[in-house]
């Protein structure tokens, strides 16, 4: 019953108009059948025995022709008054049921009915469902990602405006990964033989889209209109920041963004809210509301209503610092490109992924070699205490990989690692700005204090900014930060004075230099990336002016990074050969549907993309790398099986000939081949093999 409420409730939602009609056919249907079984029964013994469908066919004849009563009663038998009585009844139910006038009073009730249901104010009949509250540019994305979840989805989203628009956009952007995913899928199986196979391969494995979305417009801060969308019963409730590009004028624009810079009231309010239904007696256990902050007042109050509202066991209320996090992780991909193809995959449901598992672990390497003595489908990382919870984490296609066990072959593969590795100097250039750039500059602060060379002058990382006056002056020329050793002064349009800066910096510098392109989301909707765009261009022109120069000159020297807002211009950016396109809000999206299903993976997050910081007394936190192999190992590695390689990383890099103290311990999660094309270990670890080779660089999860 429960389920067919559900159904029902969502039925009515969506298409309240075709429940109303089958409701009237449903009604006429039965009012049918109880009158021709009256009718049928009322024949007298003796008589000429009327059956069930000539009795039926009787009712339908008066309804619509109320002067064939004469014909239904002599047929039946002289039985008195009784069966003029029920004739006469069921004519005048037919004829209120047929007449015009309730026909026009029915049509009306519909009209309104439908309006009302279209309006959203009928309470839907839902649980374990995910609400999203308001809408900016990441809330398609976290739909999107829930395309790749195994069970059926359903999602409700409230927002003050814009149903229609918000419609249109969210079934745009999962046609078009729908489309994308199983193109490349047929792409495939081209080569497989079996025309028959291919495609029952392709039908068992294409992406279906399994999202029910519910789009409703109200008041994010109404109880009624929350408990309408069944707060109290869903999985978790994602509070978003709404944009406000395109909702003021271009003169207003700049103003209302500084305003909103310096807090979210709005959010805060609808926070309260939410937690005073979320935490109540009434509502599902263990839900969960994610929290959208971009400031520090707002970061600041959030944490004084989890004091306040966050119960135990009934509801968890997580923080998500947009603007920290996107910061990271730009600086991340500055310093090691490679990442943003890592990350594409392992913060999503889509392949190898990362999971938690309940497990109290006293010692991570103990657990490990054991581990993996046991285990060839999962690859575990490390443990962590949230929330008073002993939880262990780990990287797998598949989340029954993690308890899955089997046969380990005996090997005596073996490699030799090098144990003055330290990371090479790092070079880069940033063109542009955002309203992350600070988060992204305290990336590279804490990156520097973690592999900045000790006892030297010399500084690990060398960056130049290149961006127009104002911004500069606002952030005093970055003077604050020793490794930028050069801002210059340019707009847009100063073409000759980028490209020169550009030139000269990579022509200076022997070591790869890596271009991080900036597109700022303050801009009004019609100019956002279009200064990123633009930038891309003079990159691209200088890059291939250098092969047309010298058809020896290596493109892998020169990483362009080019972050995008609008996933709508992936493809022109990736049409100028650039691997590393980063739709910033994506990444976001990403770990909001994770964290929705898994809190627990948040503060797995927050470690891998924070280094240590100088104050550290010994390498803490524990971080994603690309490693070159030519340096990573003091030999080149022998092919092996992928299952040979992680161990016998693992046995080097905590070898019993290594002080515990100066141990590194090194988990291998896949490799990256010149071009970009990376390859993440997941499923039977002895299913594959891998060839190493000196260009390519090696992905490990380590401290340091």
């Amino acid at each position: 019953m429960k389920k067919f409420r559900e159904w029902f409730s969502i039925q009515l939602a969506k298409h309240p108009g075709q429940i109303v009609l089958l409701s009237i056919l449903l009604f006429n249907i039965v009012f049918f059948i109880i009158s021709a079984l009256i009718i049928s029964n009322l024949s007298l013994e003796g008589t000429e025995e009327m059956g069930f469908f000539e009795a039926a066919f009787y009712t339908i004849t008066m309804i619509l022709d109320a002067g064939c009563i004469q014909f239904v009663v002599a047929d039946i038998g002289k039985t008195g008054t009784a069966v003029a009585i029920v004739c006469l009844v069921i004519i005048l139910i037919g004829m209120v049921s047929f007449t015009g006038a309730v026909i026009g009073y029915v049509t009306n009730y519909i009209s309104n009915f439908i309006e009302n249901a279209n309006a959203g104010s009928r309470k839907l009949r839902l649980s374990n469902h995910l609400i999203i509250l308001n809408w900016n540019t990441r809330a398609s994305e976290i739909i999107n990602d829930l395309l790749y979840c195994k069970k059926k989805q359903k999602v409700v989203v409230l927002a003050d405006s814009r149903k229609k628009e918000i419609l249109k956009e969210i079934d745009e952007r999962l046609t078009d990964t729908i489309r994308r995913e199983n193109q490349a899928l047929k792409e495939r199986f081209r080569t497989e033989r079996g025309f028959f196979r291919k495609r029952f391969r392709f039908a068992r494995e294409h992406l279906k889209n399994n999202i029910t979305v519910i789009v409703r417009e109200g008041d994010v801060y109404s109880s009624k209109q929350l408990f309408d969308i069944a707060i109290e019963e869903a999985r978790a409730v994602v509070i978003l920041g709404n944009d406000i590009n395109n909702t003021v004028c271009q003169y207003g624009n700049r103003e209302r963004m500084e305003e909103n810079n310096k807090g979210n009231a709005q959010t805060i309010k609808t926070l309260m809210q939410v937690s005073d239904i979320t935490s109540a007696d009434y509502s599902a256990d263990s839900q969960k509301i994610i929290v959208e902050i971009s400031d520090d007042w707002t970061w600041e109050l959030v944490n004084r209503i989890i004091k306040y509202k966050q119960v135990k066991g009934k509801c968890n209320i997580i923080p998500v610092r947009v603007n920290q996090i996107l910061g990271q992780i730009l600086s991340q991909f500055s310093l090691m490109p490679e990442l943003n193809l890592v990350y594409k995959e392992l913060f999503s449901n889509k392949g190898a992924t990362f999971y938690v598992a309940d497990k109290a672990v006293k010692d991570d390497s103990a657990f490990i070699g054991e581990y993996l003595k046991t285990h060839r489908h999962a690859i575990p990382l490390t443990s962590m205490q949230t929330d008073g919870k002993n939880r262990f984490y780990f990287s797998s296609g598949n989340e029954r990989d993690i308890e899955r066990t089997g046969d380990i072959p005996e090997s005596k593969y073996t490699v030799k690692l090098n144990r003055n590795y330290w990371i090479e100097r790092k070079n880069v250039i940033i063109l542009g700005h955002n309203s992350k750039i600070k988060d992204i500059m305290q990336g590279f602060c804490a990156f520097r204090s973690e592999w900045n060379y000790k006892n030297s002058d010399d500084e690990i990382l060398r960056i130049i900014v290149i961006d127009e006056a104002d911004s500069l002056e606002k952030m005093n020329y970055y003077k604050e930060y020793p490794f930028v050793i050069e801002t210059v002064a340019a707009g847009v349009y100063d073409e000759e004075l980028i490209c020169s800066t550009i030139e000269r910096f990579v022509d200076a510098n022997a070591e790869d230099t890596s271009i991080l392109i900036l597109s700022d989301g303050s801009t009004m909707n019609d100019n956002i990336d279009a200064k990123a765009l633009v930038n891309l261009v003079y990159v691209q022109d200088i890059i291939s002016a250098k092969k047309n120069a010298n058809p020896d000159f290596d493109l892998e020297s020169i990483d362009v990074i080019v972050e995008i807002i609008d996933p709508k211009h992936h493809d022109i950016v990736s049409s100028y050969s650039v691997n590393n396109v980063v739709i910033s809000n994506r990444y976001i999206s990403k770990m909001i549907t994770q964290i929705g299903e898994k809190e627990a993976i948040f503060d797995f997050y927050t470690d891998i993309l924070t280094y240590d910081t100088e104050e550290a007394e010994s390498f803490e936190s524990k971080e994603v790398y690309t490693k070159k192999v030519s340096t990573f190992f003091e030999e080149l590695p022998e092919e092996c099986t992928e299952g040979e390689l992680i161990r016998a990383v693992w046995n080097a890099s905590v070898s019993n000939d290594i002080p515990k103290e100066k141990q590194n311990p090194t988990v291998v999660l896949g490799y990256v081949k010149p071009g970009g094309r990376i390859t993440l270990f997941e499923g039977d670890q002895w299913n594959r093999k891998v060839k190493l080779e000196k260009n390519d660089k090696i992905i490990v999860f380590t401290n340091h």
